[in-house]
This record gives structure tokens, sequence and C-alpha cells, in this order.
């Protein structure tokens, strides 16, 4: 009588766990099956995603090496190959399987900065306070870089504050301007995908002096509660003056200007 052929169901001797792939790349799922005593019949592989058949196409590709690993390769991943996926090996004896969860994280978005707002040139009186201020996005959030003239400003002190918000909006403040103040003043803003700067000039004019009649007011000024924010306790006007600056000082002197001071 002819040997009865015996058959053993599969099971798989390597299998993925989770996996975690970032949306626009690749992921493979590598896999080996066999039956015990590497018996036959050779086990079929199959996969589905959320319990419906994965068929191969342009993005789902799947290879069987000469080793017996069985890999799905899905490039690029999308959102909606997120979900359990199930891999299936079976033959006449039975079959068997194994299940993995993929997670398909938010594409990195790059986006190089660009100014909303630029900067615009201001004009101002000696001793009183004054906002350079500009709007900027970009992603991910851009790093801020001020400079006077070539000089960078890195730190904050009492007079001269730099301040950012979640918003894209950037202000420099200065409490009781000085003409040391005036000059050309740079913001830089980078990120990964870019760099992008603007410059504007501050002027700062005596008590006596009248700003210059071509001087164009701000188109857009944001309102003063969101910089009370940036500022933690807001602009204290008293504090903004000069010590010095006392309201006798603001009379017109009775004698005659020197042409210097205009």
């Amino acid at each position: 009588e002819p040997i009865q052929e015996r058959f053993f169901r599969p099971h798989f001797l390597q299998a993925p766990g989770d996996l975690t792939v970032q949306e626009g790349k690749l992921c493979r799922m590598d896999c080996k099956a066999s039956t015990t005593h590497g018996g036959l019949p050779t086990p079929d592989l199959s996969w589905q995603l959320s319990g419906r058949p994965i068929r191969p196409d342009s993005s789902h590709k799947m290879l069987v090496r000469e080793n017996g690993v069985h890999s799905l390769i899905i490039e690029p991943v999308t959102a909606r190959d997120a979900g359990i996926y199930t891999c299936i090996a079976s033959n006449r004896a039975g079959e068997n399987s194994f299940s993995l969860e993929l997670i398909v994280a938010a594409k990195e978005v790059h986006k190089a900065p660009v100014f909303i707002e630029k900067l615009q040139n201001t004009g101002v009186t000696e001793g009183f306070p004054v906002r350079l201020e500009c709007r900027v996005s970009g992603e991910p959030s851009p790093q801020i870089f001020w400079k006077k003239e070539n000089e960078s400003l890195t730190y904050n002190t009492d007079r001269v504050s730099m301040h950012q918000d979640n918003y894209g909006y950037i202000c420099l403040l200065i409490q009781g301007a000085t003409k040391e103040d005036a000059g050309w003043y740079t913001v830089s803003a980078k990120n990964e995908a870019g760099i992008v700067s603007c410059t504007a000039r501050l002027d700062v004019y005596t008590q006596w002096q009248q700003p210059p009649q071509t001087t164009k007011p701000k188109k857009v000024r944001p309102s003063a509660s969101r910089y009370a924010a940036l500022c933690d306790q807001g602009l204290d006007i008293k504090a903004a003056f000069q010590p010095e600056a006392n309201p006798v000082h603001l009379t017109m002197p009775s004698g005659l200007v020197e042409s210097d001071d205009l």
C-alpha cells in the first residue's frame, strides 16, 4: 500500500511587531512561514488590512526571497494605509496567522519663512516708547534674530526688549527712545527650510521737531491688547518717559533754536 502522506499546518518562524511609519515613506513587513520539520505542502501567504484582502498595485508590492522570507512593501505610505494588518499562511492541512498595527505618522511639513507683514519705517519723538513690529509664518516655527545696523541684539534690557507670540507677531519694544536708538533695524526669521530678512529705519526726533510730512503712517497696527500680553504687564506710559523729562522742559524756549537741533 502506498505510504500515507502526512500534512502539517504552517507556523510562523518570523513576524514583525507594530509599526509607526511617516506618511510618504516606505514601509516593509517581513515574515517567514514554514511547516513542522520543513514538511509539505509549502504554505501560501496572503495579507489583509482591517479584514479586507490587499491586492498588489502601484504602491503595494508582495515579494518572496529565496530564503523563504515574504515581504509586503508599501511605498509611499498614506493615511489610508493605517490599520490592523493580518498575514495568513495556509495549506491543505490548515492555516496560521499573525496581526500587527501600522500607525501612519503625519508628514513633516517644511515651509520657508515668509513675512506676512514687514517692518515699516517709523518715527518717534525722543523720550516716547516705540514698537517695531512685523509678522512672519513658517513651518517649523522660525527662530527670530534682530540687528541694529550690523550689531546683533541678543538679550532684553529694561529699556529694549524683543517679543514674539504664537501667531507669528514679532515686536521690538523701546521704552523711552533716545537719539542713539535711531538707525536701520533688521529682523531675520530662520528655520530648516530657509531664511528671510527685512529692514526698516527708526528716526528719533527731538521734542520741538515736527516729523517730516513724507512719513507715512503704518498700514496695520495690531491691537494693543495683544502686545500687552506680549509685554507681560503692557506698556507703562509713565515709565516710558525719561525720568528727567519734565513738562516744563517741553515748552518752546523763547530764544532762537540752533539749526543743528533741527
